[in-house]
This record gives structure tokens, C-alpha cells and sequence, in this order.
């Protein structure tokens, strides 16, 4: 090796140390998917440059891969796509959990030409390594260049494989953090967000709907004589009725809005940046949604059941988060009141937080 290509050699050394010395400190200074899947993004790109590449992981749900992130020529339409284990060449990669460096694509069997297909990108040359965390393959990060481009070396090879070292503890540390999150702040019986996480939700948003001056609309709901339920079925049943409740409120919301199991057989919904009129809308489909309904036939059962709901609105009907709950708790009793199976919009805040709502 003559002294330019000797120094050229160390100098790319010393430049992937120091590279994997950020990324390592990088990937470590966040338990946000999002945000380690963006750095480990951003340091691909920088280190290797290739024409396209992207990450994909396996959907723990499906069991299917996904294109998590994707870049370069046609890599939009690579997004929301799927693929199965053992399908192309990263599924191959997934599959086996070994890496695979192919110089011409046209030559290898493994090859699934429709993502090209859907991209209306040439693959010619791709290099893709396993992402492996504790002896699990997590997914796949995949390079690709194309007819012009010169094809993938060992050396990057190397690089990629230390990356993806990195990146899936990364992720792995991520996810398990993400699952811990959604421990404290989810029901474990219905799905729904539990009555902790409503209560820093409605700060949140209430703050942030002083800021912006934008409305926020809270749907409190009681089931109607739901007690009968357990009385006549058991606790079992009472239990399993209360889960397909709380898959009925998530089905029936938006996007947006948050769904929060509040305690016993009371619910309730959080609507960001909605106004009264809005949220009325919202509750009477979700009171038409159970009058329609028939619950627990999966158990052998058609229960009909019923629910009150109240709505109130910030700033109209409340001066703070404590108000809105209020508010919304009174238009719920309200609607009980008027015979159940009702929407009541809220029209007072009581002046004495001493104020306790009627009897049911």
C-alpha cells in the first residue's frame, strides 16, 4: 500500500472511532424511539452516504416488517409498506440473522423487485444487516445504491455492522422503556388511559389551551345500571363487559382524543381543540353506539347496555382543569337525571367546590 492510500486508510479509521464514539454517546442519551431511530438515521447517512437505505422492524402486533424509516429516491413510497420474514433480501437478512452483501441484485434469487416496483427506483447493489439485541433479530437496516452507484465494500460492511450493534440496544432500551411508560398510565383492565395519566393530560391541555386560545372538550360517561350486570352475571362478566366498553369509546374517537377509564364504570374523553357543538356531536354517536350494541356475544350473551354522558368545554364552561371535570361530572348527573341514556352539555360551574353532584 503506497503512503496516500496508508494515510487515506487511517484517516477513515480514526474517522468511524470517533464516529461510533458519538453514536454511542448519541444512543444513549435518549429512551425516545423516535428520536434513537432518527440518530441512528442521521449517522448512516453521514458515515456511509448511500443512494437509498432505510430501517425496518418487525411489528410486534403482526409480526410483519415495516418500513420505519425510509430515505432517498422514491423512499415515500416505501413508507407504510410491509413485508414478510424471509421475503427480498432484508427479510432474508431478518430471517437468518446474517448480514448479506450483494454487488448485483439481478444475480440473487432472494431479490424482490416490487419495492423497486413501488418506489420507481433501479436497485443494483444493496448491503443489509440484522439488528440484534439479547439473541432477538429486531429488524433489518438495509443500504441500497443504484446502477451508477459503485457497489457496497466489506468495509462498509464493518461500519454498518457496528452501527446496527449500537442502534439495536438502542431501540430494544427504547421499547422496553416505552412498554414500562404505558404500564403507569394505562387500565389493565379495559385499555384506556387510567385516571393518573387524565389528570397530567388535562393540565397539559388545558395550559395549552389558555396559549392558543384553542377550545378543549371533556365527555364524562357512566354506564346505566351497570350494578345489575354484576348482580345477575357476576364480577367476571361484569369485568369483560367494562374491556368491550373501553374498546367501543377508542373505536368511536378520533385520532386525537384521549380515552380514559376514570374509575368503577366511569369513562371519560378527552377532545383537544374542540368546542361544544363538536363535542356534542361526539357524545351523542357514542351514546348511539350503545344503544345499537349488543354487548359480550363472544360469551354466549346479547347485553343491551346504556350510558349518560356530560359534556363541558373549556374556557366556556370551566376556569380550570378542576372546573372542567366538575362541570362535566354535573352534566353527566344531569343527563341521569333526565332519565339516563341522555347527553347533557353543561350550562353552570358551581361557585362552591363544596358542591357535590345529586344522587344517581
Amino acid at each position: 500500500m503506497n503512503p496516500a492510500d496508508l494515510l487515506s486508510a487511517m484517516k477513515r479509521t480514526v474517522e468511524q472511532l470517533a464516529a461510533f464514539n458519538e453514536i454511542a454517546k448519541a444512543l444513549t442519551s435518549t429512551l425516545e424511539l423516535k428520536e434513537v431511530l432518527n440518530l441512528v438515521m442521521q449517522k448512516v447517512s453521514d458515515l456511509l452516504q448511500p443512494r437509498n437505505w432505510s430501517l425496518i422492524l418487525m411489528d410486534e402486533h403482526s409480526g410483519k416488517l415495516c418500513f420505519e424509516v425510509a430515505v432517498g429516491d422514491g423512499a415515500e413510497a416505501l413508507k407504510g409498506l410491509q413485508l414478510l420474514p424471509g421475503e427480498g433480501i432484508a427479510g432474508t437478512v431478518f430471517s437468518t440473522g446474517k448480514a448479506r452483501l450483494v454487488d448485483d441484485v439481478g444475480g440473487d434469487p432472494a431479490f424482490a423487485p416490487r419495492f423497486d416496483e413501488a418506489s420507481a427506483f433501479r436497485t443494483r447493489s444493496i448491503l443489509a444487516v440484522p439488528l440484534i439485541a439479547r439473541g432477538r433479530v429486531l429488524g433489518v437496516i438495509e443500504l441500497v445504491n443504484g446502477p451508477r452507484d459503485p457497489p457496497f465494500t466489506q468495509d462498509d460492511l464493518t461500519t454498518l455492522t457496528a452501527i446496527a450493534d449500537y442502534a439495536a440496544i438502542a431501540i430494544e432500551n427504547a421499547r422496553n422503556f416505552r412498554r414500562v411508560q404505558e404500564l403507569t398510565i394505562t387500565d389493565e383492565h379495559t385499555g384506556c388511559y387510567n385516571a393518573r395519566h387524565m389528570r397530567a393530560q388535562l393540565d397539559h391541555e388545558v395550559r395549552r389551551s389558555q396559549r392558543f386560545h384553542h377550545p378543549l372538550s371533556l365527555v364524562f360517561l357512566d354506564l346505566d345500571h351497570f350494578k345489575n350486570v354484576n348482580d345477575t352475571h357476576g364480577h367476571l362478566v361484569g369485568s369483560a363487559l367494562l374491556k368491550e366498553v373501553g374498546e367501543l369509546l377508542i373505536a368511536s374517537s378520533r385520532q386525537l382524543d384521549l380515552v380514559f377509564r376514570y374509575g368503577g364504570d366511569e369513562f371519560a374523553l378527552l377532545l383537544v381543540e374542540t368546542a361544544p357543538e363538536g363535542a356534542m356531536t361526539i357524545a351523542r354517536r357514542i351514546r348511539d353506539a350503545f344503544r345499537s350494541r349488543r354487548f359480550m356475544q363472544t360469551h354466549g350473551l346479547e347485553l343491551r347496555l346504556t350510558a349518560s354522558l356530560g359534556v363541558a368545554t373549556f374556557p366556556d364552561h370551566a376556569r380550570s382543569a378542576t372546573d372542567l371535570v366538575r362541570a362535566a361530572d354535573f352534566a353527566m348527573y344531569a343527563a341521569k337525571a333526565q332519565g339516563r341514556n341522555e347527553v347533557c352539555l353543561a350550562d353552570r360551574v358551581p361557585s362552591d367546590p363544596s358542591v357535590t353532584p345529586p344522587a344517581r
